[in-house]
């Protein structure tokens, strides 16, 4: 990363995808981060697409044409229902132990569903947004990718 994200003591890390997300506090300071592990949110267990809806999409007819109508993405559904579980959870937590500063890292399409659903106060205390899916990495690796020492 090319600029310093200082994440100050206490201050939180949202490390999420659209199966798990890792809330992380800064026990350390600004210059000598120590990320710990907070508390640990998981999606439920997701069937297989055809286990949860029909075997074939339905059709629609307008106008004396017909077409097929999109088969719904139960996979997608599920992150989206989780990226907002996710976001009410971690709104939460800043609230209820007055955290002043937050970071959040997700993969793209996980970032851009929280995002949307932070309220305005929550987008105040966020620093920066790292674009990235780190929820696989070792906390120690997730700290030298979203702070720089």
């Amino acid at each position: 990363m090319s600029s310093k994200i200082r994440l100050p003591h206490n201050g939180l890390a949202l490390v999420s995808d659209g199966r798990k997300a890792l809330v992380l506090r800064n026990e350390g300071d600004e210059l000598y981060p120590n990320l710990k592990v907070d508390k640990v949110l998981e999606a439920p267990e997701n069937p297989p697409a055809a286990q949860q809806g029909t075997d074939k999409p339905g059709r629609a007819f307008m106008l004396d044409q017909r077409g097929a109508v999109e088969q719904t993405d139960w996979h997608a559904l599920a992150e989206q229902r989780f990226a907002d579980e996710v976001a009410e959870a971690f709104e939460a937590i800043c609230f209820e132990s007055g955290v002043k500063a937050a970071i959040i890292a997700a993969p793209p399409r996980t970032l851009a569903e929280l995002r949307s659903r932070f309220s305005e106060q929550m987008r105040k205390i966020i620093l920066a947004e790292v674009n990235k899916d780190l929820t696989k990495h070792p906390v120690y690796e997730i700290e030298q990718h979203l702070i720089a020492t």
